[in-house]
């Protein structure tokens, strides 16, 4: 009767994990990591027209990250030099940019903005970095 309860509890948890699929978050080193969203990389992302608009409404407008504040500056005249030669975007993996890491909080990093997870920060950024991080 026992060994019968306890195939039951297995089964029952097999079926559970296998009807919530695959799961948008891992663990590394007992640090849960936020896996980055599935996107639509056929819109173009204008760095000027959708990023800036978004650094200015969350970013940089409380003296956190401008010119003098946190690193990067993220103001609109230093924003893309900052991110470029900060090393904080990789074009190659663009999951695993720095900037992604903290918009997602990932690696014990606070979650940024420092309000909260933003998921239209985190897709138009990660769109924008996938399609090439331009200038434009």
């Amino acid at each position: 009767m026992k060994q019968h309860r306890v195939l039951s509890i297995l089964a029952f948890a097999a079926l559970l994990l296998s009807a919530l699929g695959p799961s948008a978050c891992t663990s590394e080193a007992g640090i849960l990591v936020i896996e980055p969203p599935d996107i639509d990389t056929t819109v173009q992302v204008s760095f000027a027209e959708e990023i800036i608009p978004l650094f200015n409404q969350s970013c940089n407008f409380s003296g956190c990250h401008n010119t003098g504040g946190a690193a990067p500056d993220l103001t609109p005249a230093n924003a893309y030099e900052a991110l470029i030669n900060g090393s904080y975007i990789n074009t190659e993996t663009p999951g695993d940019s720095e900037l992604m890491q903290w918009l997602l909080g990932n690696g014990g990093r606070q979650v940024m903005p420092i309000n909260g997870k933003d998921d239209e920060i985190v897709s138009k950024v990660l769109t924008w970095i996938t399609q090439g991080a331009k200038d434009n």
